[in-house]
């Protein structure tokens, strides 16, 4: 039956006797009512289902509080801007691949004393798209020159994956302007004389075999963003578009540039000068950094507080953003030693 069926329980009223309009009117209003509560039923039941953890940030609201800024070294960088205005200044440095949107699972459980500043690397995002720099001490620079921008003294950095890098990257240089550091999903790189850690998602060599205009739904992207746990299927499809439409020669740069020190002892070599207290958050299944690469890390930095959330993978603050958020506010939130 096709055409508007909200037309038929008027026709049929006027033609009634009062009582009867009044009854059906009454029936009409209880059954609506009972259709509604199916529906979200029916949707928590859905949700329930894939076991994925649901999502409080409207994805849609989310992008629209993107602010874009103007940079001395001519970088524009995106970032949204939430929590508390004057409260304590914590920055979330996303991955390869993604952008600010990265962190919507987290941020609901974060506290809300926190003012986050979530950010769109170069090359990223809404983020200025250059051909060149992308060295974990140009991304770095970026993160300093926004704080400028933002009159922020100091703050905490928080990164997953590449953003861990970066965030690294910016507590060694800038430790004045750093408080604490969580690093997620990261490694130390290579050892010197040490193997090069491996990965079980050689996504170095499949990035390489990428052509334009790069495919959302490719067999490469779908592992790309899989996850040994449930993950929201609209907000990691929408990553996934985001990330086919960053130009080929980014994916590029930044794997040979800021990807390149995973693989080398340059991690190594600046790692002593990360003085700030330091947490360190895996998922036992991330495919990208194993063992090896976790160890090299923990050596790296003895005295870092290190948490392993077992059965998740690269993205456990996706999967699990409750218990993760939990860790990571108990550790901000902890009185200087």
């Amino acid at each position: 039956m096709t055409g508007n069926r909200r037309g038929v329980v008027p026709v049929l009223l006027i033609a009634m006797p009062r009582d009867a309009r009044t009854m059906l009117a009454r029936q009409w209003v209880v059954l609506r009512i009972i259709l509604a509560a199916c529906t979200v039923l029916f949707c928590a039941r859905a949700t329930a289902a894939t076991g994925a953890p649901s999502l409080s940030i409207n994805l849609d609201v989310f992008e629209h509080q993107k602010h874009r800024v103007a940079l001395p070294n001519g970088i524009d960088l995106a970032y949204v801007e939430l929590g508390a205005r004057k409260g304590k200044p914590v920055v979330l440095i996303h991955g390869y691949t993604d952008n600010a949107r990265d962190w919507v699972p987290l941020v609901p459980y974060l506290s809300p004393d926190f003012r986050l500043i979530l950010v769109d690397i170069r090359g990223h995002g809404g983020s200025s798209k250059p051909e060149c720099c992308y060295t974990r001490v140009d991304f770095a620079y970026d993160i300093k020159l926004l704080l400028d921008r933002l009159s922020i003294a100091r703050a905490d950095i928080i990164g997953h994956s590449l953003g861990s890098i970066i965030a690294q990257t910016f507590a060694e240089t800038w430790p004045e302007r750093t408080e604490r550091v969580v690093l997620i999903s990261s490694t130390g790189g290579q050892r010197a004389g040490g193997p090069t850690p491996k990965s079980s998602l050689d996504f170095g060599a499949e990035v390489r075999k990428l052509k334009e205009p790069i495919d959302p739904d490719s067999p490469f992207m779908i592992a790309w963003w899989n996850s040994p746990t449930p993950v929201d299927e609209d907000f990691i499809r929408r990553q996934r578009k985001d990330s086919a439409a960053i130009p080929l020669k980014v994916w590029l740069a930044v794997l040979d540039q800021g990807l390149s020190s995973v693989s080398s002892t340059d991690l190594q070599a600046t790692l002593p000068q990360l003085r700030a207290p330091t947490l360190l958050i895996w998922g036992s299944q991330d495919p990208i950094f194993g063992e090896d690469a976790r160890q090299s890390l923990r050596d790296a930095l003895p005295t870092a507080q290190v948490k392993i959330f077992e059965g998740l993978g690269h993205n456990p603050f996706w999967e699990d953003p409750r218990a993760v958020a939990a860790t990571i506010n108990e550790f901000l939130a902890a009185k200087a030693p």
